[in-house]
């Protein structure tokens, strides 16, 4: 039966007058205790399982006109946190985004309030994870973020005080490059890519080199420099330019050819890009969580066109945006069969209704830059002398 709105006060008052006062009263404090646990605001913490235990955390809060954020916390890789892009909390239904490494959570709140039951996706493949409520008995105290290492002399000139190379192990999967200030590693790349790193040039720059250059897998991995101070991306480079030729052999001399390449320029509309916070000395960031899905932060525009150029195009890229400072974002497109061949992967293009579009338009819509193919002029390395590493 259907109660109007006269019905329903009259029924209430019938109902209350028969009812105790601490009935009342333990009733009301229950609706109020269960309207504590439903508020989203609070930490919640649980565990992703890939193939070892990361323990994360997620800080929600309110702004003073109600809206939700968040921070997002994988206490076991970095202490740091990471904003939520967007955080939305909708009939017991919680959908976090976080732009910045790709990710998106979305889970089920339990009747309790006390657990959240979804699932993490960074990729292709999501992940179980149930978030519990912290208390103060059950918090997991989040790591002090280490002190931030002061910068190298801008002029110094580094050498890493040991490093080693080895045949990268053939299941190897992925590609890398990285680590922590003052150390650096390499994960299953080729003197190619090597070379692309460190000279920011495109595979088809490299002239006359051996066929072994593109096959053969290598880690490195490096000892400090030999000078105080967390290196800059361009001391990173100088230091594995001197690796390529103390172990490599590499020797070289400079040329120009005429070829196909992709120039980046600001579109009509002008660029729609984020100014990074991050200090200039901090290391840059560029990684995909799927392909087609990139993340970038603190990187210059000419740092991303060199990215672009070693990671997703078949060509050189040229940046003519004349935009200075560095910036964070992210950029989804759907890629077709002529990008990410550096991964050895081939691309099945999603003809889904909802699939992002070609690089192109996205880089406009996206990022308000243009990406036209053209044929120009290109700096090429022609290799005079390379030989497989030394022993180490």
């Amino acid at each position: 039966m259907r109660f109007g709105v006269s019905a329903r006060i009259a029924f209430a008052a019938v109902v209350f007058s028969v009812i105790p006062c601490t009935v009342v009263s333990a009733r009301a404090a229950s609706a109020q205790a269960a309207v504590a646990k439903t508020d989203i605001a609070d930490t919640w913490q649980g565990t992703l399982q890939v193939g070892r235990d990361l323990r994360t955390v997620v800080k929600i809060s309110k702004t003073a006109d109600g809206k939700l954020k968040a921070q997002f916390y994988s206490i076991d890789q970095n202490p740091r946190p990471i904003d939520v892009t967007d955080t939305i909390f909708h009939d017991g239904e919680l959908t976090l985004k976080v732009d910045l490494i790709g990710g998106v959570y979305t889970g089920k709140m339990a009747p309790d309030g006390n657990t959240i039951t979804g699932e993490w996706k960074q990729g292709d493949k999501p992940l179980p994870l149930i978030l519990a409520r912290a208390t103060k008995e059950t918090a997991w105290a989040i790591p002090e973020p280490p002190k931030p290492v002061p910068p190298m002399a801008a002029d110094g000139d580094p050498n890493w005080d040991v490093a080693t190379v080895k045949p990268a192990p053939p299941d190897e999967r992925g590609k890398g490059f990285g680590g922590p200030p003052r150390h650096f590693r390499t994960g299953n790349t080729t003197l190619n890519d090597l070379v692309m790193f460190a000279y920011q040039v495109n595979t088809k720059q490299i002239i006359n080199g051996p066929a072994w250059m593109e096959s053969d897998k290598f880690d490195i991995t490096t000892g400090e420099p030999d000078l105080p101070g967390a290196p800059s991306d361009d001391q990173v480079r100088s230091m594995m330019r001197k690796l390529l030729a103390d172990r490599f052999g590499l020797k070289f001399h400079k040329g120009q050819q005429q070829m196909s390449a992709y120039v980046i320029s600001v579109a009509k509309g002008g660029p729609k890009l984020t100014a990074s916070k991050s200090d200039p000395h901090d290391p840059t960031a560029f990684f995909f969580p799927k392909l087609g899905s990139l993340v970038f932060r603190n990187i210059s525009m000419d740092g991303f066109a060199s990215w672009m150029q070693n990671g997703v195009f078949d060509r050189p890229v040229v940046n003519r945006t004349e935009i200075p400072g560095r910036f964070d974002g992210t950029l989804k497109w759907t890629p077709d069969e002529t990008q990410f061949q550096i991964f050895g992967v081939k691309i099945v293009p999603d003809e889904s209704a909802d699939a992002p579009p070609p690089i192109t338009p996205a880089m406009d819509q996206q990022l308000g830059l243009k990406l036209s193919a053209e044929k120009t002029a290109v700096d090429v390395m022609i290799l005079d002398h390379v030989e497989k590493p030394s022993d180490n």
